[in-house]
């Protein structure tokens, strides 16, 4: 509880408004996204995190709203976190492609502690074995309430794309114990980039299919994490895969995505396989995301939208 971090994601896009407030907005139609990650599955015990989103483009303003979710629960229920967040975007044109948002997000976190799921040396009895007891720990309280807050920026300029935020810019103290004084949540930056490019097959069967290249570094207190990764679009099939590099512990995983998209639905499924010594521990990590399109568009085009990955 000392020293805390931010559960994270491998479809990075598949979750916009946890990874950049200034997502809000950046479709032509409303978006509501379903997310679910399950990591480290172990006989039950595992990281299991989820997450609803509902983003819109706030009529003729070019402002950006957006609503989102999470639970998040750590083995054995020992820490559970839920919170609800509000974002806020303002999206400028620049040039006929060429696109700029801004970013703010503001909520509130409930952080749940359950101090009896935790097992201590001095509870067990040398001879028999027998737990009994309390915890040796002087706990002020098993649950914690807190504001956070968060900022980004994204841009696009032709078929190139990039993007960073900061999150919990206060620095929220979330520990529950008394007198600790590293309790605080360090800020989370994250910064991004990447391109879709358009290729031909050549044959007989000549058809179109799209490269999307992407980088994205992340990094809160001394973690700090490298991601290159690459899609192809075919159709509405999209491939990929992302090398997650900590840069203390290199390389980390090998995340794998399969993705299917239609004009008003998407669906992404993502494994990620450890390559690092905790992969006799993890059994790696599994990921869902549902997005769907809400409403009909418009006769006439709504040009100022960002260009962003499936997944």
């Amino acid at each position: 509880m000392s020293i805390a971090q931010d559960p994270g994601y491998s479809q990075f896009y598949a979750n916009p408004l946890h990874l950049n407030p200034a997502f809000a907005g950046t479709t032509e139609l409303p978006r509501l996204v379903v997310n679910y990650r399950n990591q480290w599955p172990q006989k039950g015990n595992s990281f299991t995190t989820y997450s609803l989103s509902y983003d819109w483009m706030a009529g003729k303003s070019k402002s950006g709203i957006g609503i989102q979710a999470y639970h998040d629960r750590e083995p054995n229920n020992v820490t559970s976190t839920s919170s609800a967040m509000l974002s806020y975007s303002y999206h400028v044109q620049l040039a006929i492609e060429s696109f700029i948002t801004l970013g703010l997000q503001g909520g509130v976190v409930h952080k749940q502690f359950d101090l009896n799921s935790l097992i201590f040396p001095s509870n067990i009895d040398q001879i028999s074995g027998v737990v009994s007891g309390t915890a040796p720990l002087d706990i002020s309280n098993d649950q914690k309430t807190y504001p956070d807050f968060a900022v980004g920026i994204v841009g696009q300029q032709r078929q190139i794309f990039w993007g960073a935020s900061v999150h919990h810019l206060t620095q929220p103290n979330e520990s529950v114990f008394e007198g600790d004084h590293k309790g605080k949540l360090p800020m989370k930056v994250t910064v991004y980039a990447g391109a879709r490019t358009r290729k031909l097959h050549h044959g007989l069967l000549s058809r179109e299919f799209t490269l999307s290249p992407n980088i994205l570094y992340q990094q809160q207190g001394s973690f700090k994490q490298l991601n290159l990764g690459i899609y192809m679009i075919e159709k509405s099939f999209l491939f990929g895969g992302w090398l997650r590099n900590n840069l203390d512990v290199r390389p980390d995983a090998l995340i794998f995505l399969l993705g299917f998209a239609r004009e008003k639905f998407q669906f992404g499924y993502s494994f990620d396989y450890t390559m690092s010594k905790l992969s006799n521990y993890s059994y790696g990590s599994h990921e869902i995301s549902l997005t769907f399109f809400i409403g009909q568009k418009s006769e006439k085009p709504i040009r100022d939208r960002l260009l962003i990955p499936m997944i």
